[in-house]
């Protein structure tokens, strides 16, 4: 005996509104799991540390060199990419500025060459003086840099904080005006 407001038409809806259901849960978890990441992953206290770029004997004073360091975000897969390159330079002795290797244009390495004391960006020609600051060519801004410290005898860096357009070596602040341009004649 079946109740008399079990129609075929009532069946089918609660089958719909079943399957409907099962298909939400499964969108529904990943879009869940995206919100409390940031909540439930373990957090390890390296992702917020202070990486050594290696004795302060390594970066001669007024020289710029190359130094890398190891993402302390990495995961097992990433291999040599989590190796990340940088410039030191060592203004007088006891400052330095830290570079981010990438050109603020679009990305590329930019390379540093003594012998004019500047960073030549390959691709399209960005040029940055010895400071970070821009020289020419397409970027709008200097290089980006690092935050530093020196920690018995070691220099140190911020580099989970991954330089930003607003924090770049020393542009320019009158770079946003514009200036007024008259008609000649």
């Amino acid at each position: 005996m079946t109740p008399p407001d079990l129609t075929r038409r009532s069946v089918l809806m609660k089958i719909g509104i079943f399957l409907n259901s099962i298909i939400a849960l499964v969108l529904a978890v990943p879009i869940v799991r995206y919100l409390l990441s940031p909540i439930s992953k373990e957090r390890k206290g390296d992702w917020n540390a202070w990486i050594s770029l290696g004795g302060l004997e390594q970066f001669p004073a007024g020289q710029t060199r190359l130094a890398t360091y190891r993402n302390p975000v990495v995961n097992s897969w990433d291999g040599d990419t989590a190796d990340i390159a940088c410039w030191v330079r060592n203004v007088d002795g006891k400052s330095f500025q830290v570079f981010a290797i990438n050109c603020a244009h679009l990305g590329c390495p930019v390379r540093w060459f003594p012998q004019s004391g500047l960073f030549l960006c390959p691709c399209h020609g960005g040029v940055y003086y010895q400071d970070g600051s821009r020289a020419s060519g397409p970027p709008e801004r200097g290089l980006f840099e690092y935050q530093y410290r020196i920690e018995t005898g070691k220099l140190m860096i911020k580099a989970t904080e991954m330089p930003t357009p607003g924090r770049a070596a020393n542009s320019n602040p009158y770079s946003n005006i514009v200036r007024e341009i008259k008609p000649c004649a």
